[in-house]
């Protein structure tokens, strides 16, 4: 097939790139490189020896789309690109609303234009909010979201729901990720976040690296086994893979689905520095701070459905999770901007 991708030089976008060309699809990035690097795919390109075609298109730029699609004939578009930092969201809503949701709008009138009428949208866990039973099953009703960032990916969801029930020939897939770490495993691409890292490994990475001096623990007293907040933490190759899986229910008209990409495990704040340690070697200091508000204490999936009708699960355990996160960091001090 050949495959749009939105954000494909971000962090699990560049991956799934990587799975996508060596499933032998044809793929085409667009991204605004707001929040990533082009040289990602440039790693991508070593990885799998084959150039990977890109345009510096924004989502919200309606003529730069039309003009792409005037040009390529697509059979899908998997979607990435958007802001993705919960702290920045809640002091910028505006500009969340704006690219995720706007940019979205924008992209699926391009392509409804075009006839391009399949979408792999990446979603998100924190549809659900706080859970009503775990593990999360999706049938499980969306909750409250806590920030605008989560608040984006259930709007987008609605849209994409709405869009499909007013056209059948719309295939729409719905994946919502639970907590993606790790890196490939040439160490060539990984997670390269701006300034101080949001989530938890690249965290880890960099204390490990000597770039933070510990690691922040925010809560040590939710109902939990050790009092830190358990998360479904997933290899960023599973979750990739789990893109190219997604291309069955595509093929095979799906209308509107919805699946978890999770591992079905939940492993706390604490699980994952030891296992971090224990895997590299490597001493992670932390210290224990308030919790931060709008964060739960247990969310993991059930991903039983992906694995029925899609074919997929998970391969990697968190030991490779860490391992591979530690090898990108340490062939990667300062991510793709050199040595």
């Amino acid at each position: 097939m050949k495959i749009l991708v939105t954000g494909g030089t971000g962090y699990i976008g560049s991956h799934t790139v990587v799975e996508l060309q060596n499933a032998g699809h044809d793929v085409v990035v667009i991204d605004n490189l707001s929040n990533s690097n082009e040289l990602s795919l440039q790693r991508v390109a070593e990885i799998t020896g084959k150039k990977v075609d890109f345009y510096n298109i924004d989502i919200r730029d309606f003529n730069a789309l039309d003009s792409l699609l005037n040009n390529h004939n697509f059979d899908c578009c998997i979607h990435f690109a958007g802001l993705k930092a919960v702290g920045e969201s809640v002091q910028k809503p505006l500009e969340y609303y704006d690219n995720n949701v706007c940019g979205t709008v924008s992209l699926l009138r391009a392509l409804n234009k075009h006839n391009c009428k399949n979408i792999i949208f990446s979603s998100s866990a924190c549809v659900y909010g706080d859970p009503e039973f775990i593990p999360i099953t999706e049938d499980c009703p969306k909750g409250k979201c806590t920030n605008p960032y989560g608040q984006t990916k259930s709007i987008i969801e609605e849209i994409l729901k709405d869009l499909q029930k007013s056209d059948s020939n719309w295939n729409v897939v719905l994946l919502r990720y639970f907590n993606p770490i790790g890196a490939h495993q040439s160490g060539k691409i990984g997670e390269d976040p701006n300034g101080i890292p949001n989530n938890l490994m690249p965290y880890i990475t960099q204390v490990a690296i000597g770039k933070r001096k510990e690691l922040n623990v925010f809560g040590n007293d939710y109902d939990t086994h050790d009092g830190t907040g358990v998360r479904d933490y997933i290899h960023v190759i599973d979750l990739a893979r789990g893109h190219v899986c997604a291309l069955r229910a595509i093929e095979n008209k799906c209308g509107f689905e919805v699946f978890n990409l999770g591992t079905g495990h939940g492993y706390s704040v604490l699980d994952v520095v030891h296992a971090f340690e224990k895997a590299n070697g490597v001493k992670i200091p932390y210290v224990i701070k308030p919790r931060r508000a709008g964060d739960i204490a247990v969310c993991y999936a059930d991903s039983k459905k992906a694995k029925e009708k899609l074919g997929w699960g998970a391969q990697f355990n968190l030991e490779d999770m860490c391992r591979d996160s530690w090898n990108w960091q340490k062939n990667n001090p300062n991510g793709y901007n050199g040595g």
